[in-house]
Order: C-alpha cells, then structure tokens, then sequence
C-alpha cells in the first residue's frame, strides 16, 4: 500500500512489525522466568514419624525472657544445647524441632537458638507462637 503524497518521497507510516518481535521476546521471557520465581514460605504441617524412635515427644527449644533455656521443659544452657540437642536427634529418623520464646524475648535470642539448632542437626525448626484471645472471638472448633 503507498501513502499518499508525491511518488518516491518518503513514507510516513509506523512500521510495527520490529515492535511486535520486541512483544513476543519480552513474552516469551516473562513466561520462562515467572515459575522461577519464588511464591514465599513453605508451610509443612508436622507428621507422625516414619520410623526410628516412635513415640519421643516433639523437641520444643524453649527460650524465657531472663535468658533461661528449656528443651521440653527441662532447663538447659547455651553452652550445652547444641551438645543436648546432637545427643536427641542421634536416635531419631526426623530431624525437626521447634523453638517459642516467651514474652518479652528478643528475637535475636531467638535467632541464636535457631542457629545453635541447626548447626546442631536440626533440619527443619517451626517457631511456635502463643494464640492470643481476641476479645468477643469465637473458640476454635465452636460455632455460634
């Protein structure tokens, strides 16, 4: 098709096929890079154990706000948990615990048990919280 105006001057239309090819390639790297991306954290709901020592306990790292450590409510110490916690998971096929801190605590405090528990083996740490009571909130379970 020839524009109008005098013959052999130039064309004033917008050629768009270049624009369509930078299109398609900018697709076609959308499409490859978004299901690398990642979504967020992995939520993994706790398991009955597999095999090894059935019917231990899960290991809860309790730190309190004075500093205080517990493992499963037995007190412990800084020095000594990572050694406690290597001496719990020789014996036991999955290697998961959790750790809470009370009110107050810094979660530096509980950064540091987090990397004492790994270093220590610990595969996998799930923090526990507290579920707090919101005021006129139905319980879990009951309906009105």
């Amino acid at each position: 098709m020839q524009a109008s105006g005098k013959p052999g001057s130039a064309v004033a239309d917008i050629n768009i096929v270049p624009l369509i090819d930078v299109l398609l390639a900018l697709l076609l790297i959308f499409m490859v890079i978004t299901p690398m991306m990642p979504n967020g954290f992995s939520a993994r709901i706790p398991q009955p154990p597999s095999g090894g020592d059935s019917n231990a306990p899960p290991v809860v790292v309790q730190v309190a706000a004075n500093g205080a450590l517990r493992i499963n409510g037995e007190e412990s110490s800084w020095d000594g948990l990572g050694a406690r916690l290597r001496t719990i998971f020789a014996r036991r096929v999955e290697k998961a615990a959790f750790v809470t801190g009370e009110n107050g605590v810094a979660f530096s405090e509980v950064a540091r048990a987090i990397d004492v528990m790994t270093s220590a083996g610990v595969q996998q740490v799930g923090l526990l919280t507290e579920r707090t009571q919101v005021e006129g909130a139905r319980a879990p379970g009951k309906f009105n």
